[in-house]
């Protein structure tokens, strides 16, 4: 049923507490976080992007199962509304709308069953066929990559700052300056 090499989830079903404000809806620049963040995962040769979370931010979405309940209800929401069509799935966070090609390279060329950098739950890349069958909504993102079987790869020290985005207004702020 593999019908395309690349899928991305895009989470954005957090409360945004510490923002203030939707990120993904948020401006960088000229554009919102998800506009920057689908942009990213269409470079990245993505055929189908979609958001996981409850906003209509203009792509497919997968509801979480349970609403704020954390990114690996998002993860496995976007998981099944993707549905095996995709051979790899990238998982990027909504506030991570600096992120660049060349931060992920890595990750996008791990092998199978996929990757994440060490210290850092998000971004990933895996193979669906490798989320645990017991992976529950409320797991750590840590214990899900775990449970796939991720390889864990040494981050860039220059893309830390872009890996880790923004969770607040003093953060963002750093990122566009």
């Amino acid at each position: 049923m593999t019908e395309h090499p690349l899928g991305a989830i895009i989470l954005t079903g957090g409360a945004s507490r510490r923002m203030g404000a939707d990120k993904a809806t948020q401006l960088w620049g000229q554009e919102r976080a998800v506009d920057l963040v689908a942009g990213l995962a269409a470079s990245a040769g993505a055929a189908l992007v979609i958001s996981a979370g409850p906003g209509r931010l203009g792509l497919p979405r997968a509801l979480d199962a349970a609403p704020h309940g954390g990114p690996v209800g998002g993860i496995l929401s976007g998981l099944a509304w993707l549905g095996g069509r995709c051979a790899k799935v990238l998982v990027l966070a909504v506030d991570a709308p600096t992120l660049r090609l060349a931060d992920i390279a890595p990750l996008l060329s791990a092998p199978s069953p996929g990757a994440v950098f060490a210290g850092l739950p998000l971004p990933m890349v895996l193979d669906p066929h490798a989320a645990p069958a017991d992976a529950a909504a409320d797991w750590p993102v840590r214990r899900f990559a775990e449970r796939s079987g991720l390889a864990q790869l040494e981050p860039n020290a220059g893309s830390l700052a872009r890996l880790r985005g923004a969770n607040t207004p003093q953060e963002q702020a750093g990122l566009l300056g």
